[in-house]
């Protein structure tokens, strides 16, 4: 299984193949699965500095949807635990989400938090779209503050 990794790992870090790295990484990492994908947006653009904008959109994308999935796996859990006890009980813990609604969402960039907020917005049953909608908004100004700031600390050989 390590080989197999180790080989995956090495053929997704060929530079022919960074985008798409950024997309996998990114979607990944949207997922409750601990994985951070700064360092892969942030490697591709200090390599290759004209992929600045699509970098940040493809991380965007990605990691927004994501973030969908969370959300649905989230509603998928609800509806499996509800048919189990028979009934819908929220609880009060929730209510604070539920009070702001698929605006919450944009804290979905957030580490620790963000990722799992998806997936209790989706338990809630928020409006789907409007959740994404505030999802990609967060995740891009995420993006888009970390690398530069990533890059103007750490400008380096390849820098903008």
């Amino acid at each position: 299984m390590e080989i197999w990794m180790h080989q995956l790992l090495s053929w997704l870090a060929l530079p022919q193949f960074g985008l798409s790295t950024v997309f996998v990484v990114a979607f990944v990492s949207a997922t409750l699965l601990p994985l951070g994908s700064e360092p892969a947006v942030f490697g591709l653009i200090k390599l290759n500095p004209e992929m600045f904008w699509p970098a940040i959109l493809v991380a965007t994308v990605a990691n927004t949807l994501g973030g969908g999935v969370s959300w649905w796996m989230g509603l998928g859990a609800h509806k499996v635990v509800n048919r189990a006890r028979g009934y819908s009980n929220d609880g009060r813990s929730l209510a604070w989400l539920r009070r702001f609604g698929p605006r919450a969402c944009l804290l979905s960039w957030l580490p620790v938090v963000g990722d799992p907020l998806c997936a209790v917005a989706g338990w809630l049953k928020l409006p789907f779209w409007p959740c994404l909608a505030y999802m990609a908004v967060g995740k891009f100004f995420r993006y888009l503050v970390m690398t530069s700031a990533l890059l103007h600390f750490m400008p380096g050989q390849y820098g903008l």
